[in-house]
């Protein structure tokens, strides 16, 4: 988030890289200790989720990646809302380009790094690193706390419980704690805070009730498309699935385990993490080799779009001109 380290185009200190280097190396042994973890629990299990990787249908196939087209589309424009609101609104071209190419930095260990991909890209565009950062971070902790939100109807299946009170006392703990973060004043608070600590300038103006609701709204959206795409898998490989259970299991369970995943900061994307839990969720409902196939075309097709959705974006922005030159960034200051 620094502004000095980038305004000028210069490199950054040297001194900062050692201090950095270790983390880093932590995070690529951890990243490559959970893959292993799961290529060895996937070859033993193999036998089975290649049987159930043959068995799901090309419409059910197709399904899934058309849903699963919908999430970074959704978290876009809501992540367009926000920055629209704080003084920086883009057509689309240009907020798909900065957005999409920044969520790349998602595969790469380590949570900050689409925030920064983003806030420099956007910079190119006369946008305040500052306000690009804010929105950034903002993006991913109300994706987290939606994902939270609409995960605790699954609990209960990862622990094991079938208990309708136990749900009912999550949501009743979850939602007012959630409702209190989300709610601007708060949020205005901690962004204030939190740039006063790292002694940058505050923000122009404080978010909007119409833009966190407009943000959360959207992510909401996302998370159906993401439970819609996991739940054409479910009932394709194991169709004697209630509909409720495949809401629970995977809309309320996706998200879940997404959350999770977004929590472990140290692995890129998520992965392993997300992944495990999906297939225990699963596992409730369907046999473990089935489960297990449904995450890894999940994984495949989530993977796929953000590519895709990149490569798009990128282009575009190339063709318009978008992150050229400081005349076309003066069409967007």
């Amino acid at each position: 988030m620094s502004d000095e380290v980038t305004a000028d185009g210069s490199e950054p200190p040297t001194e900062g890289s050692p201090r950095r280097s270790p983390l880093a190396i932590a995070r690529i042994v951890l990243a490559v200790v959970v893959l292993v973890a799961v290529v060895l629990a996937l070859f033993q299990t193999w036998d089975d989720v290649s049987t159930s990787l043959t068995a799901v249908s090309p419409a059910a196939l197709v399904a899934c990646v058309l849903l699963g087209l919908g999430p970074p589309a959704c978290t876009m424009l809501g992540w367009r809302a926000v920055l629209r609101d704080l003084g920086s609104p883009l057509p689309i071209p240009p907020a798909a380009g900065i957005f999409f190419v920044g969520q790349l930095g998602k595969f790469v260990p380590g949570s900050v790094w689409t925030v920064l991909a983003q806030a420099e890209m956007g910079a190119r565009l006369r946008i305040p690193r500052r306000r690009s950062a804010v929105v950034g971070l903002v993006s991913v902790a109300l994706s987290l706390l939606t994902g939270l939100a609409v995960g605790v109807p699954a609990l209960p299946l990862l622990l094991r419980r079938d208990d309708a009170r136990a749900v009912t006392v999550l949501v009743l703990i979850a939602l007012p704690v959630l409702a209190a973060v989300l709610h601007p004043p708060v949020l205005n608070w901690l962004i204030a805070r939190g740039l006063r600590l790292l002694r940058r300038e505050p923000l122009e103006r404080p978010l909007s009730r119409r833009a966190v609701a407009t943000m959360s709204a959207w992510f909401l959206g996302a998370w159906a498309f993401a439970g819609a795409s996991v739940a054409v898998l479910a009932r394709d490989l194991a169709p004697s699935v209630s509909p409720a259970e495949l809401v629970v299991t995977c809309g309320c369970g996706f998200a879940l385990a997404s959350a999770a995943g977004m929590l472990v900061v140290l692995l890129p994307a998520g992965v392993g993490v997300r992944d495990g839990l999906l297939v225990l969720l699963l596992g409730a409902v369907m046999p473990i080799g089935a489960a297990t196939a449904v995450a890894v075309i999940i994984r495949f097709v989530t993977t796929f779009a953000d590519v895709a959705y990149a490569a798009i974006g990128w282009l575009w922005a190339r063709a318009h001109r978008l992150l050229g030159t400081s005349s076309d960034e003066s069409r967007f200051s």
